[in-house]
């Protein structure tokens, strides 16, 4: 039976929240999408660029927290 409420990642003694590592990862996924996006020079079609950089950094948060921590 699963537990509905979400629950501390261990590592040895130490806990620490699941979403630590969701956002480490959505920061690193989101890196690597404006690097492509200014490789692929679309950034240029946006006003401000850092604030696309953490729209699309959230939505991978949310994606990795809903697709890959499951509980």
């Amino acid at each position: 039976m699963s537990n509905p409420w979400p629950h501390e990642l261990s590592l040895g003694d130490l806990y620490f929240s699941p979403v630590i590592p969701a956002v480490v990862l959505a920061f690193v996924l989101a890196g690597i999408t404006a690097l492509l996006m200014n490789r692929l020079k679309l950034t240029r079609w946006f006003f401000a660029p850092s604030y696309i950089f953490l729209a699309i950094w959230l939505l991978y948060i949310v994606l990795v927290d809903r697709l890959w921590i499951r509980f």
